[in-house]
């Protein structure tokens, strides 16, 4: 259901108000509004990708997201959190940003969700409380580009999956293991080879990987960074639809190391057998479970 109501040619005061039923408990579908990664998956309309999403979620918090289209084009929104109640109230401020990073203009958004029996009711009721002259046409497509992407939030949660887990022992110390996984020499042993990778958030790194006569361009960034606890990056394949999340943990046991490798988002791939779970479970098994644990416990391997 939606509703709109119009206001001046520049779009000041101008409402909308969009309700969705989800398949998903309340809990999930706050999360897919506040984690910055499940965000990254959904937003924007159909085609877009967001390879920067950086949300502090707390009032006064900003919000930071680079939408791309399907053509290379970069979009950058900012906005503000207002109000946060999980799981059932979200208030934020968002908008278009220009060239200098000002607003062109402004939605003020309630997030509203109530559950009930498992599903919940999501209401978005939005209003544009800025504007400047000509960000009318801006504000025009606002409509259809949250249609769109709703769309693919109710896909999103519809299709959610358990992630991909894998874990490992290995007889190292976790300081072996965290720089077996961060540095780029090291990961040219073990894992894949990559022209550069920094284990800072926002880095952004690309690989590609020759498979059965297929050509994988896989793009990354990281999105979490705790020395030799924690890291994280997107991953995703250029010109291919999805986005997901691989997460490495490290739980340090003395001279030993418990790995935690966590794959989120598999179901966000085309369903193609290409893209198979199957195919991951038995990739970062062979990552994880062999070629680490051989690098890290039986020690840098001569060229």
């Amino acid at each position: 259901m939606k509703q709109t109501t119009k206001a001046n040619e520049d779009g000041l005061g101008q409402k909308f108000l969009m309700t969705r039923e989800l398949n998903a408990p309340r809990e999930a579908v706050f999360k897919a509004w506040t984690d910055p990664a499940h965000l990254a998956r959904w937003w924007g309309p159909k085609g877009f990708t967001n390879p920067v999403c950086e949300l502090d979620v707390r009032p006064g918090g900003a919000i930071y997201v680079v939408m791309r289209a399907p053509d290379g084009t970069d979009y950058p929104m900012g906005g503000e959190y207002r109000e946060i109640v999980p799981p059932e109230r979200l208030v934020f401020t968002s908008g278009a940003l220009d060239e200098k990073g000002k607003m062109m203009f402004e939605f003020l958004h309630v997030l509203t969700l109530v559950e009930r029996n498992g599903q919940t009711t999501m209401t978005l009721d939005s209003e544009v409380i800025k504007t400047t002259p000509g960000a009318g046409r801006y504000i025009g497509g606002f409509e259809m580009g949250m249609t769109q992407t709703l769309e693919r939030l109710t896909e999103q949660l519809a299709a959610k999956s358990e992630p991909l887990v894998v874990e490992r022992i290995y007889n190292a110390p976790a300081a072996k293991v965290w720089s077996a996984i961060t540095n780029k020499e090291e990961m040219k042993r073990w894992y894949f080879d990559l022209k550069e990778f920094k284990p800072e958030v926002g880095f952004e790194f690309q690989f590609v990987v020759e498979h059965e006569g297929n050509t994988y361009s896989h793009h990354c960034q990281v999105k979490e960074v705790i020395p030799q606890k924690r890291l994280a990056y997107s991953w995703r394949y250029d010109g291919q639809e999805g986005d997901s999340l691989v997460t490495f943990e490290l739980f340090a046991d003395g001279n030993r190391t418990r790995m935690k490798l966590t794959h989120e988002g598999l179901e966000s791939f085309p369903k193609t057998p290409a893209y198979a779970r199957k195919n991951f479970e038995g990739g970062w098994t062979q990552i994880i479970g062999t070629s680490l644990k051989e690098y890290v416990e039986g020690g840098p391997k001569k060229s």
